[in-house]
This record gives structure tokens, sequence and C-alpha cells, in this order.
């Protein structure tokens, strides 16, 4: 990073490299909370995260461990316990400073197969933790909204304050946890940031599975000359956001969190990528550093819930929370396709 452009944000982490803080972590096993969990220790946070291994895996903690010295994991605590039971909500927040809650059952196909796991889990674990740390006087509580909320509204780029008809069980457990935040806030003054997250990608995310992210299955299906299948014809378009501008987006949420910037905000590159443009990069990126892949995508129908096109405004982000776009989308391709590559024990 161009350390000129992140002056705001060393200034941050240099204030309280000074004064360590306890943070939680929610769904600290999975990819996001694992990446986050790595960033905290590495300058020297205190972090407990909490885990029940759904979605998360006990190899993302593995690979942290093995990226840092031992003397940083000893700052490191993990709780094997899920935020549907309220005591480990109680138990995971006690004398913490900020919460990072990350913890849900992602994927708009799972949520529309069973949307009563999908609301347990999204719904009654958040508010659960909403309660638990209002309980224990946190300073600042940051939690994972998704894109999903803007639904059918048609207008890019999407803005915070404009929302269409929700097309999907998760993306109303997400809208869901953003009103009980606004609640929250109007009835007991507690502070919190609802992120709405673009699409996304990094080291980590899991590449298997029937609900895998379309980043890591389509680069690790063509380390594996597999063939890869589009919904639709390619042409529908995503805001690709690189791991490292959403750990950006976390630490500054929660540290500089008061009553005029409590609320809801966009976490994207601000670009828009076609379905068709992300295969053409992986493909580009794989064949630099040895790997060809020959195939051709195979096109099949439009799936139920998806959003046809997706384009973030980050201008009240970046006005607010001072947030930068750090990595653009093919940056964070050209790093991401090498770590699959050096880590196919992942897969």
């Amino acid at each position: 990073m161009n350390k000129n452009k992140e002056s705001h944000l060393l200034k941050t982490i240099k204030n309280i490299k000074k004064k360590p803080k306890i943070w939680l972590i929610t769904g600290v096993a999975g990819f996001i909370g694992s990446n986050l969990l790595e960033y905290l220790l590495n300058i020297n946070q205190r972090v407990i995260g909490i885990d029940n291994f759904i979605t998360g895996f006990k190899s993302n903690l593995d690979d942290v461990r093995s990226s840092l010295p031992s003397k940083k994991w000893k700052n490191f605590k993990f709780i094997n316990g899920d935020i549907c039971n309220f005591k480990d909500c109680q138990k995971s927040t006690f004398k913490v400073d900020y919460v990072l809650h990350q913890a849900a059952l992602g994927s708009v196909p799972r949520s529309i197969e069973d949307p009563l796991k999908t609301h347990n889990q999204n719904v009654n674990g958040f508010l659960n933790m909403l309660i638990a740390a209002k309980d224990s006087g946190v300073k600042s509580f940051v939690y994972a909204s998704s894109s999903s909320v803007y639904g059918d509204h048609y207008v890019l780029p999407k803005v915070e304050n404009k929302t269409g008809n929700l097309l999907s069980p998760y993306a109303a457990t997400k809208f869901i946890n953003e009103i009980y935040s606004d609640i929250f806030f109007r009835t007991y003054s507690f502070k919190s940031i609802g992120l709405r997250y673009f699409n996304v990608f990094g080291k980590r995310q899991d590449p298997l599975g029937s609900y895998a992210a379309v980043v890591p299955k389509w680069i690790v299906s063509m380390i594996k000359k597999k063939n890869i299948y589009i919904f639709g014809d390619g042409k529908t378009t995503r805001d690709f956001c690189y791991i490292n501008n959403v750990i950006q987006a976390n630490i500054l949420a929660a540290l500089n969190i008061n009553s005029k910037n409590n609320g809801i905000y966009n976490v994207a590159a601000g670009n828009q990528v076609s379905l068709n443009d992300l295969f053409l990069a992986i493909k580009n990126n794989l064949k630099i550093n040895g790997y060809n892949y020959n195939k051709k995508p195979i096109y099949k129908k439009f799936r139920n819930g998806d959003i046809r096109y997706s384009l973030a405004s980050v201008a009240k982000i970046k006005k607010h929370l001072q947030y930068k776009t750090f990595y653009s989308f093919n940056k964070g391709i050209s790093d991401l396709v090498p770590w699959y590559i050096n880590n196919k024990f992942f897969f």
C-alpha cells in the first residue's frame, strides 16, 4: 500500500498499538474472520474469537497460527461456541472493547433452500450478540451486512439510503440486522456500524462445496482443469472487493464510531466487473503463473434470487471513515491466484 495515501489508517493503527485493546471476532474461523484475526494479532491486539465451525474451518485458524510468531498467537483466545446460545454470547463479550461480528450463514441459494436455518443464525444469533455486547458495555459494534439488501433496485451505483424489494431470505435477514441496529441506537444509544459487503474475495475463502463463492471456486476449478459454469449470459456484474479493503473498513469503523457516523456503509472497490471479465482475469493470471486453462465457460440459466447488476458507491464511507480502496479488483486477483497455487492443501 502507498503509505502517504493510508496516513489516516496508519495513525489509527499507531494509536492502538500503543494501548492494545481487546477485540471479539465472531465467525473467527471463517474467511473474513480469520483474515481479521491475522491482521489484529499482527498489530499486537488481544483477540477473542468464537465459532461453531458450521461454515468456518479449523484449518483457517491453523494457517493464521503458522503465519505468526508464537508470542503474537498467545494473544488469541478461542471459544468453541454458537451465537444462537445466549450464554456463549455473554461469555465472549465479557470485558471486550470492540466487536467485529462476522458470523452468519451466507449464500442466497442456501437461504432459499433452508430459510429457517438462515434466520436462526443470522437474525436470532445477531440479536443475541447485540444484546450481549450492549450489556457488556463494548465501545463499538461493527457487523457484516450485505449488498443483497439492495434487492431489485436497478439504479447504479448503489447508495446506502436507496434499496428495492428484497429477493431472498438471506437478504431479508441482513436487512433485519440493520433494523435492529438502528432500533438499539434509538432506544439504548448503543452505537453500531453495518458494513454492506460487495462480493468480498481473498485468501482462505472456501473454494469447495455447494455454496462456494465464485472467485475461489473458479480459481480452483481452473487449476484442476474443470469446467466453469456461468449462470446467465456472463454480463451479470459484481463489485468485487479484495479482503484487505474489508479489513481496513472494519478497523476504521470500530475505532471511529460515534453518534454522527453510526449507521450503514457500503464496502466495495467501486468498480463493476462482469462474470465474463472475471473469467478472463483468472485465466490470464493463471497463465502468468504457469497454468494454461483452455476451456470455454459453459452458460446455464439464471438462478433465482440473483441480482443482475451490482456497483457500489463508496462516497459515504470515504467521507465519514476515511476509507480508501487500496486494492483494486485486478490487484486483488493478481495477489490471490498465486496464493491458491501455493496453498493447494486448502482444496
